[in-house]
């Protein structure tokens, strides 16, 4: 079985593109990936096809660790955001291939099943205006469809700075929020990196009366001294690692102690090749996994895979009940969160599960959004005007 074609897809939503990527075997199968490109799909594209023709066309998918060695060493280079997001593209469509010839579901090749049911939390729910309880009746309505965690950022746009009076107003939103579900349901705090080390760690303070199951990304992913000061002012769990790249680049935040829940994402640190390595390091240090997902159908189904094997996940981010839900019709086999208990199914066909449905594909094309978490109205979501430039 090699490989002789890869094969690239995009669909378009009000505030994301989800590109698709098909790699093709000389036999007819068809493996999938998966990924969300923040504001720079042309440039992925541009480096699956290049990257694609130097090293993938001719391979053997069984072939994974000399994928992710050839694009991290023989490219001589640091691997940054753009190629890691295509690398993971490949790697999952290369699992996805293995799985298939071999006649089963991706887990199996990642160690096994450690759970039949993969816990999910919520993101994308809050679209409505920045009112505390309009707010807290959109969370009683995520909880209501059976998750038993959801995930907000409640600052707006603030960028570096929050004034006295905006700080008032998220916390009365988290508190909204806290009184509307409960003192059970784990509840995320998202701060996007947006902060100061001295900001950060006011709302860290602020917040942590009202139990945090996280405080995610407080300040930027390069400011290693300003996410110690945060730890300094708060006992709230820290959660961070969706924007590092490579395994390399965590040896810091694992060593120095400044994070409790590791973030990073299946698909920007170089696919199930990448993290599983990550997770074996966050074993040694005690420390739990709760993969940043913000992908369509075959994205979340490689993390399911992947979280049914781990053994030290917390829980699975999900976005498409609440942020275009319609994404799961691009696929058959979508993965769904059951609403009797907030979790995935463990997956059973073989490969990922799930099989491109190109038709539909092709009735959302390409919207080339900028999405702008500094723009007011960025969290709606649901309307171009708030986050095209």
């Amino acid at each position: 079985m090699k490989i002789s074609e890869v094969r690239t897809t995009v669909v378009g939503t009000p505030w994301r593109e989800l590109t698709f990527v098909e790699v093709i075997t000389d036999d007819g199968r068809v493996g999938l990936g998966e990924a969300r490109m923040l504001n720079k799909t042309d440039t992925l594209l541009a480096c699956i096809a290049e990257l694609s023709r130097r090293y993938v066309i001719g391979s053997d998918p069984f072939d994974v660790e000399k994928l992710a060695w050839q694009l991290t060493w023989e490219e001589y280079g640091r691997v940054g955001e753009v190629t890691a997001t295509a690398l993971a593209t490949l790697d999952m469509a290369y699992h996805d291939l293995m799985g298939q010839a071999l006649g089963v579901p991706v887990h199996k090749l990642l160690g096994g099943t450690m759970r039949s049911r993969v816990p999910a939390y919520a993101n994308g729910w809050y679209q409505g205006g920045r009112d505390p309880e309009e707010i807290a009746a959109l969370a009683r309505a995520v909880v209501e469809r059976g998750y038993r965690g959801l995930k907000i950022d409640p600052f707006g746009a603030a960028t570096a700075e929050l004034s006295p009076s905006e700080l008032r107003r998220a916390v009365a939103i988290v508190g909204a929020v806290r009184d509307a579900v409960g003192p059970d349901v784990a509840l995320m705090i998202e701060m996007h990196g947006r902060f100061t080390a001295a900001t950060a760690a006011r709302v860290a303070a602020a917040l942590t009366p009202l139990d945090p199951a996280w405080l995610e990304e407080p300040v930027p992913p390069h400011d290693i001294a300003g996410l110690r000061q945060v730890r300094a002012a708060t006992t709230a769990p820290i959660a961070t690692g969706e924007r590092v790249h490579s395994v390399p680049e965590f040896r810091e935040l694992i060593t120095g102690g400044l994070v409790d829940v590791i973030q990073a994402d299946l698909t920007h640190i170089g696919g199930f090749t990448g993290l599983r390595k990550l997770a074996g390091w966050a074993e040694a240090y005690n420390l739990q996994l709760a993969p940043h997902n913000v992908c369509g159908p075959v994205g979340t189904a490689a993390n399911v895979h992947f979280a049914a094997a781990a053994p030290g996940l917390k829980v699975l981010e999900h976005f498409n009940d609440f942020a275009d839900p319609w994404v799961a019709g691009l696929v058959s086999g979508a993965p769904v969160v059951d609403a009797s208990d907030g979790a995935f199914a463990l997956p059973t066909a073989p490969g990922l599960g799930v099989r491109l449905d190109h038709d539909a594909c092709a009735e959302h094309p390409r919207t080339h959004v900028h999405f702008n978490l500094m723009r007011e109205g960025w969290e709606r979501r649901d309307s171009l005007s708030a986050v095209s430039s």
